[in-house]
């Protein structure tokens, strides 16, 4: 049976506002080597949920443990058997370089200079850091300082990492570099993760676990990303937005197509090639093998030495050719033929230049005339 290192159980919390957060329903258990993550709305107690696990906050009612002590009273027992990301990087970072910041634990707690150097360096080179040791923290960029802290949490290797909302305000290629981080440390190094979330896409890829808590702490469901994502309709019932593929096999079930609940686009393809090959009677085409790609790997592209791969075929779908144009109709005589002459007799270049004609003389007999007060006089 797999050893706990983390319970909660029904557990009372109220700030100076005199607003309370009540962890209870479910006991909160994490056992070791798992990988947690809290689901649940803005304000629904996850980041009191971790400050307890952490020791920051003692329950007025309920119990907390964390390997076996509390960590309120008992903190110093595991502070190096604990690292913690907070959500905000900025409040974390607390020297101006990276290497002092990273080297501020080890430092503190007394570790000899030359042990320090060490634990440092293994620290910023599993993160991917090692050549911003002596940079300026303010002058990086938020994930950057998002690893920097990362690496501080990390630099006493311990066996317990709790995050709260660590992909929060970090671009697609950052978000993705940080989830193949925090697996490659739990795979590698055994590293169990606790973290604290709201963005349920990236669940499938980072838990074994998963708890959803309702506004105002109460824990209301419990068990494996596939368990959890079943239900929609629960994740909306408590705020939070399902997964589109969750949502879309629940509606082709409803519909009477029931092809399972993948939580990926792989599996997703994959139940929906085989349904068509039900439909036609054929052997279903199994969509082309992934792999992790390399980082700075260019997207599309084939290392040397591998085949590329092939793409999936549909037949093009029937088309009626173009009808012919009626006759005595000859549409494209207008874009050939050379523009008719002008009428003969008319010269329209004329007018631009030729001068103006000069004023007619006036006539003898009209300059001969008298003007009519002549005649009257």
């Amino acid at each position: 049976m797999s050893e706990s290192i983390v319970r909660v159980s029904c557990v009372r919390h109220t700030y100076p506002d005199r607003t309370q957060v009540h962890l209870c329903g479910l006991d909160f258990v994490v056992e070791r080597g798992q990988r947690v993550v809290i689901l649940g709305p803005n304000g629904c107690g996850k980041t009191t949920l971790l400050f307890h696990i952490l020791g920051l906050l003692e329950p007025q009612e309920g119990e907390v443990s964390v390997f076996g002590v509390n960590p309120a009273r008992h903190f110093n027992r595991i502070r190096e058997r604990l690292g913690v990301l907070f959500q905000n990087a900025d409040e974390q970072i607390i020297a101006p370089t990276v290497w002092d910041d990273v080297s501020f634990s080890p430092r503190n707690y007394g570790y000899p200079g030359d042990e320090v150097e060490a634990m440092v360096t293994q620290a910023l080179e599993r993160v991917g850091i090692a050549h911003l040791r002596h940079k300026v923290c303010h002058h990086l960029s938020g994930g950057e300082k998002r690893k920097v802290a990362l690496a501080g949490a990390l630099v006493l290797n311990p066996e317990l990492l709790v995050l709260d909302e660590p992909f929060e305000g970090l671009d697609p290629a950052s978000r993705s570099d940080l989830v193949g981080l925090l697996n490659r440390l739990h795979r590698e190094h055994g590293v169990t993760l606790v973290m604290a979330m709201h963005d349920v896409n990236v669940v499938p890829a980072m838990a074994d676990r998963v708890y959803v808590l309702l506004r105002g702490g109460e824990i209301v469901a419990q068990g494996a990303p596939q368990e959890v994502f079943q239900d929609p309709g629960m994740l909306r019932r408590s705020n939070i937005e399902p997964p589109v593929l969750a949502e879309l096999f629940q509606r082709l079930e409803e519909l009477g197509h029931p092809l399972g609940h993948p939580l990926n686009v792989e599996e997703a393809a994959r139940a929906l090639l085989e349904c068509i090959a039900r439909s036609s009677g054929a052997a279903a085409p199994q969509p082309p093998a992934t792999r992790t790609r390399a980082a700075g790997e260019p997207r599309g592209l084939a290392p040397a030495g591998e085949p590329r791969q092939a793409a999936i075929e549909f037949p093009a779908p029937a088309t009626e050719p173009a009808p012919a144009p009626e006759a005595g109709i000859d549409f494209t005589a207008s874009a050939t033929e050379p523009a008719p002459a002008p009428e003969a007799g008319i010269d329209f270049t004329a007018s631009a230049t030729e001068p103006a004609p000069a004023p007619e003389a006036a006539r003898p007999d009209e300059a001969a005339s008298p003007s009519p007060s002549e005649r009257g006089a």
